[in-house]
């Protein structure tokens, strides 16, 4: 069974596009792009994949020198008929191994308007240096991300609660099995070869040779990527002592115990995160949109996938067991998986979600995250417990122009008004944490119906 990418709409919009041009998938290794395209590609009647980490499907592109002598080449190889009637696919993957087939995509769209062009690029930003003439106002580009509890309902034929779940508000009858639901992935997170697996078996013990293949791969893709042996060695001490870190902002200087510099450390970091295999979450200190990011401050850690997260910190036995995710790992696995479910709704553009702080003497406050809606910065809180112990929340409302703010946690959804210890009056929305990637429809229900608290 094919699992289901919600990025295949985008796709199929991409191809009826009159002024359609190359399309450029953007994430890490291993989730999904390959896949996603060869699934697509059963639209065509004619397609054409190149790999080119193959010597042969790269050395197209360092023989020819002109699109439509290329396209002919391919053509022939191939055994194809000359392209007509949008009928041709031609896919090339891991296109960072060859500046010039980057650089030959302006031209595919420039002088062969009529071919469909997709490309694929797990490291495509580390190419980018190399490239004398990126094809900028050519490209689009379209991000995937590990699957996420939408698709990872669909791939384990949920489709009956997925369709409850579409329903605003969501009916309290839902409640418990979303829950499990959610928690489930949760342990196991939602890249796509775990996620086959465990449709396939429904074994989380089977597992565990898939998540370390997928760690030694990216170990070994530093080479890749790093600019020195120096670095190199860096990034694999950040790979292997980074998940330690997941409930504390950073500072660079000596991470992970090392004798390691600031500056060794967050460069290679930034190549980490260019990768999108440990990203950089930065916080902001406004209230007043639009939010900006605070590069002065310490950051804290995002992950590309919860499951390999949990893998490497050995805490899966311990999740079996857990009902409310806001008590897992010392409160940080909550954040980290919802933050990664907001990352999976990006497509079109990419900006990692913030969080927010307030440091003064003797006021220090942090809220999990904070999301932008229609001019606003909502702040979101990711915990259970009394309204009242929300202090960063109040401190950030008190601030803020405008009365709304976020809970997500592991009880029923509801609206409710509060007032702040100074007496600010605000409306909360209660969000079961299965919800997240449906944040935005539940902010413009919550905004309209604050009217009635009138």
């Amino acid at each position: 069974m094919t699992l289901y990418r919600k990025q295949l709409k985008s796709l199929h919009l991409w191809k009826t596009q009159s002024n359609r041009k190359p399309l450029v998938l953007r994430g890490a290794r291993q989730v999904g792009k390959t896949t996603l395209v060869n699934t697509f590609a059963n639209n065509y009647s004619q397609y054409i994949y190149l790999n080119l980490e193959k010597k042969a499907d790269a050395d197209y592109f360092t023989n020819y020198n002109n699109a439509k002598n290329l396209l002919e080449a391919l053509l022939i190889t191939h055994r194809l008929q000359p392209i007509a009637n949008n009928n041709t696919l031609l896919f090339i993957d891991e296109i960072q191994e060859c500046p010039q087939a980057i650089a030959m995509l302006r031209y595919f769209y420039e002088d062969i308007p009529e071919l469909h062009v997709i490309a694929a690029g797990s490291l495509l930003e580390h190419a980018l240096s190399k490239v004398k003439s990126f094809p900028v106002g050519r490209v689009q580009y379209l991000y995937i991300a590990p699957l996420n509890f939408q698709e990872y309902l669909l791939a384990n034929n949920m489709t009956v609660l997925l369709d409850k779940l579409n329903e605003i508000p969501v009916n309290k009858s839902v409640h418990f099995v979303a829950l499990k639901a959610f928690n489930q992935y949760a342990l196991i997170g939602g890249m796509p070869e775990i996620v086959q697996q465990y449709t396939n078996q429904q074994n989380i013990s089977s597992l565990s040779d898939i998540y370390e293949s997928i760690w030694t791969s990216y170990r070994d893709d530093v080479p890749k990527y790093a600019k020195n042996r120096t670095e190199e060695k860096v990034i694999k001490h950040l790979l292997k002592t980074a998940p330690l870190y997941l409930d504390s902002r950073i500072t660079f200087q000596r991470f992970g115990n090392s004798n390691y510099r600031s500056r060794e450390v967050g460069e290679s970091f930034r190549a980490l995160d260019d990768a999108k295999i440990i990203q950089l979450i930065y916080p902001g200190t406004s209230v007043d949109f639009p939010l900006i990011e605070d590069f002065k401050k310490s950051p804290r850690l995002q992950f590309l996938d919860t499951g390999l997260l949990n893998y490497a910190l050995g805490i899966q036995t311990e999740l079996l067991e857990i009902n409310d995710l806001s008590n897992s790992y010392k409160g940080a696995l909550l954040p980290h998986l919802i933050t990664q479910e907001l990352i999976s709704l990006q497509e079109k553009s990419y900006k990692k979600p913030n969080f927010w702080v307030r440091q003064k003497k003797d006021a220090q406050a942090e809220i999990d995250l904070v999301y932008p809606y229609k001019g606003l910065i909502v702040p979101i809180e990711i915990k259970s417990g009394k309204v009242g112990k929300l202090r960063s929340l109040h401190q950030f409302i008190e601030r803020a122009p405008h009365p709304y703010a976020v809970r997500m946690y592991a009880g029923a959804f509801s609206i409710e008004k509060h007032k702040t210890p100074n007496g600010t009056l605000f409306y909360l929305m209660n969000l079961p944490y299965y919800l997240t990637t449906y944040l935005d429809q539940y902010l413009a229900y919550f905004i309209s119906q604050t009217e009635k608290y009138e």
